[in-house]
């Protein structure tokens, strides 16, 4: 057991980092080596897994890992980035809502680590990204694209990291920018839809996993690609699979497409 490569779980506490805590601990390949949550938080010094309890030093816990699994919020991936970079690490990242800077920092950080940064990790996903992209190629710009997309009542940015990514699958198939044409909201007298825009729509209500469709709308007929998530753990499995591929990789910046071979296709 104690030479599997270790993991450190951060944002332990959250809805994912549960899901992850446990499946880590399940796992046959990998070991639980860190769970991190808030200084303070009721969880700290409670077992976390074999010899492990929950805590919050992240710079004890990363320097007894190979690998980090972060789900949590921008300002905190970036710290934990620059730190896995100090370790060479692989850090997988599941964190939505990165600004440009906070990118720019990953960036800097996957000189010396391995970086996998995914919106989604989910195999669904990734596949109807790719079907997306492949359909939007396809089709003109009289057929309208539109995003929509569903989560919980807690999720903090809009659209979702799914969404922006599912975005800019469509306008990679049109050889776009999405910046260039992203309608992200839309409130009161906005006037008619700009042609060849992809618009974005987002719903927050109950307990919703995550739902993602993309509507190709042409006159007289609508092509709809969705993907239903039901069970959290589905993304966390994906972030398993993830760092283990991540394992046998150079320092750099890589993606679900690259570990699931889907960027071949």
């Amino acid at each position: 057991m104690a030479d599997l490569p270790g993991v450190v779980v951060t944002g332990a506490s959250g809805r994912m980092g549960q899901v992850l805590v446990r499946l880590v601990n399940d796992s046959p390949d990998l070991r639980l080596s860190g769970a991190l949550v808030r200084p303070g938080h009721a969880l700290e010094g409670q077992a976390a897994g074999p010899g492990v309890s929950y805590e919050s030093d992240a710079l004890e816990a990363f320097a007894r890992s190979r690998i980090v699994i972060d789900f949590t919020q921008p300002a905190a991936t970036v710290d934990y980035a620059a730190l896995a970079a100090q370790g060479n690490m692989v850090h997988v990242i599941g964190t939505t809502g990165l600004s440009v800077a906070d990118l720019t920092a990953i960036e800097l950080a996957s000189y010396h680590a391995t970086i996998i940064r995914a919106g989604n990790m989910s195999l669904g996903v990734n596949l109807l990204m790719r079907l997306t992209t492949m359909v939007a190629k396809t089709l003109d710009d009289s057929f309208d694209i539109e995003v929509v997309e569903a989560h919980h009542n807690r999720k903090v940015d809009a659209p979702s990291g799914t969404a922006l990514m599912l975005g800019e699958a469509a306008a990679q198939g049109r050889g776009i920018r999405l910046d260039d044409v992203a309608d992200r909201a839309r409130d009161g007298i906005t006037g008619a839809r700009q042609k060849g825009h992809i618009g974005f729509s987002s719903i927050r209500a109950g307990d919703i996993i995550g739902e993602h469709d993309v509507i190709f709308a042409g006159m007289g007929e609508r092509i709809t690609l969705r993907h239903v998530a039901t069970d959290r753990s589905l993304f966390a499995r994906g972030a398993l699979k993830a760092a283990l591929w991540g394992l046998d990789r150079k320092p750099g910046q890589y993606d679900m497409m690259d570990v699931l071979g889907l960027n071949d296709v």
